[in-house]
């Protein structure tokens, strides 16, 4: 298991064990975490599950392929470290990965 933390814009932390394979996204939605509302459920085909990757993880989550670069058009402002959670993999070397929630989705 991998731990990912989402933060909330009031600051609270969600702690997460995160299973490898799975979307960050999938294990929010899985959590409750507030302000993932994933409404596609993960296909890329919208922009709300938007995240701000912690810029000490950025490297190691990588960059958003076009289609997903696409769809953070759509996203409620967009910063250099946005990434659409239904895109980032959990696996082993993002373990303690830290994701902001913004303050509202698209």
């Amino acid at each position: 298991m991998t731990k990912i933390t989402f933060q909330t814009v009031d600051g609270t932390r969600y702690d997460l064990e995160a299973a490898d394979g799975t979307t960050a996204m999938e294990n929010a939605v899985r959590n409750d975490v507030p302000g993932i509302e994933a409404e596609c459920g993960g296909a890329c085909a919208c922009a709300t599950c938007h995240v701000y990757v912690d810029e000490v993880w950025r490297e190691a989550v990588g960059e958003p392929e076009p289609m997903e670069e696409d769809m953070l058009d759509f996203a409620h402002e967009p910063q250099p470290n946005s990434r659409l959670s239904c895109q980032i993999k959990v696996r082993p070397e993002l373990d303690g990965l830290v994701l902001y929630v913004p303050e509202r989705q698209g």
